[in-house]
């Protein structure tokens, strides 16, 4: 693993708000914004875009916590920015980030989120696991 980052370092992305990100289960559509879990997903890719950057051709990431705090709605068409902040890397190769997402000038979720870096070797023993 390629340390690069200290805490406070940035990364960011947007993302236009699709059909596909609404609060919708198999018993149908809840709300027609954007759904707390679609959040979720799109914090970890934040957070990952400081793993894409710090891990070697044989090491992996995987994800080990997020929270998600969901202050405010965002709807279908609109662009959210994620900005995510690295916090610490453990000992254990575990990198912590926080983030906050805004469209426009609301913040529409914060929280954290942690993934590890792993040999894809020993990721692969893990997923073989039963």
């Amino acid at each position: 693993m390629k340390l690069l980052f200290a805490p406070g370092d940035q990364r960011s992305f947007r993302k236009i708000i699709t059909e596909h990100d609404i609060a919708a289960f198999d018993s149908g559509t809840v709300h027609n914004v954007y759904a707390t879990f679609s959040i979720a997903r799109d914090a970890e890719w934040s957070g990952r875009l400081f793993v894409l950057e710090m891990k070697e051709e044989e090491e992996e990431g995987i994800g080990t916590f997020i929270h998600v705090n969901h202050k405010s709605p965002a709807f279908v068409g609109e662009e959210v920015t994620y900005t995510a902040s690295f916090e610490a890397i453990s000992d254990r190769k575990e990198i912590i980030t926080s983030f906050v997402a805004t469209c426009g000038d609301r913040v529409i979720a914060e929280g954290r989120q942690g993934q590890k870096i792993l040999g894809k070797k020993k990721l692969e023993q893990i997923m073989m696991k039963k």
